[in-house]
Order: structure tokens, then C-alpha cells, then sequence
């Protein structure tokens, strides 16, 4: 699989409520991203950065591409809320929101908009049938 789905499950819970360990891992950007349904979000790759999205909320599909092989087929998976995806680099990806969404994505790398070329690689996987 090009891109690695977790369901994230409560760590510890108590009368006040709980706490669930999202990401364990070292991050230098994260971003709150809300979609509308109908949306199609990313249709790039990161060549050096490894990307994790959380979805707090909503649904979407992801779509990915192992651009390091030349026969790699499309792979498709459905993404369901309090599910954390893993996109490794050289991995083309896009996503197709069925449901308005909130996610968090949080980057190995920065991603300074002055330098949007050096980090992200437009790819279209998908077309936007809107």
C-alpha cells in the first residue's frame, strides 16, 4: 500500500472524558484544513516530507500513486474520522471529500508559501468533475 491508514482509539479514559494519542512522531508544521463535500484536495506529492492527515470529522477518499515505480496502479481508500493517513515521499496523492470535513495535516517539513514549489509537486491523480 502506497499510503498507511490508522483508526486512532482512546488511550486513556476516565469520568472527565479522554484522551487519544493522535501521532508520535517528530512534526514542523500542522495546519487545520476544513473541505466542503464535493471537494478534491491535493493532487500533488511531497519529494522529501513525509504528510499525516487526521480526520477529526467528515469522510473523504484518498487516492495515491508510488511515482518511484513506473507500473504502480492508483490505489484507492476510503478515510473515516479519527483515522490518521501516512504519505510517505514520492508518493502522489489526492483526495475526494464525500462529506464536509475538518482534518489536521501535519508535516515533517515546513511548508512556507514563499517555497511551495520546493515542497510540493503538483500531480494530477484526479480530475475535478466540478
Amino acid at each position: 500500500m502506497n499510503e498507511t491508514i490508522k483508526k486512532i482509539g482512546e488511550a486513556f479514559s476516565d469520568d472527565r472524558g479522554a484522551i487519544s494519542n493522535v501521532l508520535e512522531e517528530p512534526i514542523n508544521h500542522v495546519a487545520v484544513i476544513t473541505t466542503k463535500a464535493g471537494s478534491i484536495r491535493g493532487n500533488h506529492y511531497h519529494p522529501e516530507q513525509i504528510q499525516y492527515v487526521y480526520l477529526i470529522s467528515g469522510r473523504y477518499e484518498s487516492f495515491s500513486k508510488d511515482l518511484r515505480d513506473e507500473n504502480a496502479e492508483v490505489e484507492k481508500i476510503t478515510v473515516e474520522a479519527g483515522s490518521i493517513v501516512i504519505t510517505p515521499p514520492m508518493i502522489a496523492h489526492a483526495m475526494k471529500f464525500t462529506e464536509d470535513s475538518v482534518m489536521l495535516n501535519l508535516t515533517t517539513d515546513e511548508r512556507d508559501p514563499a517555497s511551495f514549489d520546493k515542497h510540493t509537486k503538483k500531480f494530477e491523480l484526479i480530475k475535478d468533475d466540478g
